[in-house]
């Protein structure tokens, strides 16, 4: 025998489905600092300057000369056993996490294993990349084997991927694959950041926090969050919209031996914004 459920009971359940509320995951927002923004000193005083700032969380990027303590090491998969665990004391010390690493471009799939090898052993929740078009199927197994996600990011045109159409080509099919959104390149391809991202809605796993002084323009300035031509209430409210839980990194390419005033103001910019949100 067949329930019939009361119409009056129906119509009520839709009601109150459509009027709860989205759950509010801008408490889970981290805010991060990609270490490019200190590439013109090593690892060891850029990781100061970070502390500095009152940020606890880095998208470290391959390559940048470790400093003191470490010899002529850098960052990145050839990074010894030594200098791993040593790296390892020095972010518990000051209570900092690598979040992601980027921008990489692998040229073969032993190099992705291997920054995947570099990945799992710091507990990074994703990659910040730019594949291969050849390579988006093995990237995307080697994510799900991994449990790391592969975050694609969006160098101005003419980059393969300066444009959301192509990061969802890349998407379509490939579930571990998402999107790193660096808004500031967006602007710089002459391109709404908002628009942006509502058309990537549901596969943002990052984002690159940058301003710029010029809208469409690839050679444009970084200038302090807020201080240049994005709209960053709108990005913030858009991303609370799509239940966004993720990094929000800054990315800050100017004033490059000066800039940690500048890291900081973008600091207290985002957490009166966020507390707004909240």
């Amino acid at each position: 025998m067949k329930r019939i459920i009361p119409f009056s009971l129906l119509v009520s359940t839709i009601v109150f489905l459509a009027a709860s509320p989205k759950k509010n995951a801008v408490k889970d927002w981290k805010i991060g600092v990609q270490m490019w923004t200190f590439n013109h000193f090593t690892f060891v005083e850029a990781l100061n300057k970070v502390d500095s700032a009152g940020v606890k969380y880095i998208e470290c990027y391959r390559n940048q000369k470790m400093g003191e303590g470490f010899g002529n090491e850098t960052f990145g998969p050839d990074l010894s056993a030594g200098s791993r665990a040593k790296l390892k004391e020095l972010l518990k010390s000051k209570g900092i996490h690598i979040w992601a690493l980027g921008v990489i471009t692998p040229r073969t799939v032993d190099e992705w294993k291997r920054y995947f090898d570099l990945a799992k052993e710091f507990n990074l929740s994703y990659i910040t990349a730019e594949p291969i078009k050849t390579q988006w199927n093995q990237v995307d197994s080697l994510a799900a084997i991994y449990g790391i996600k592969v975050a694609i990011h969006d160098h101005p045109r003419p980059n393969p991927y300066w444009s959301p159409d192509s990061v969802l080509a890349a998407i379509a099919g490939h579930p571990n694959i998402g999107c790193c959104a660096d808004v500031g390149h967006w602007a710089r391809s002459g391109l709404n950041p908002v628009e942006c991202l509502k058309k990537l809605s549901g596969h943002i796993i990052g984002v690159h926090l940058k301003d710029i002084v010029q809208f469409n323009n690839p050679r444009a300035n970084d200038t302090v969050v807020s201080k240049g031509v994005i709209d960053f209430p709108a990005i913030f409210a858009e991303l609370k919209n799509q239940g966004f839980s993720g990094m929000l990194s800054i990315e800050h390419e100017s004033n490059w031996y000066h800039n940690l005033p500048d890291v900081i103001e973008t600091v207290k910019y985002y957490n009166e914004q966020v507390a707004k949100l909240k």
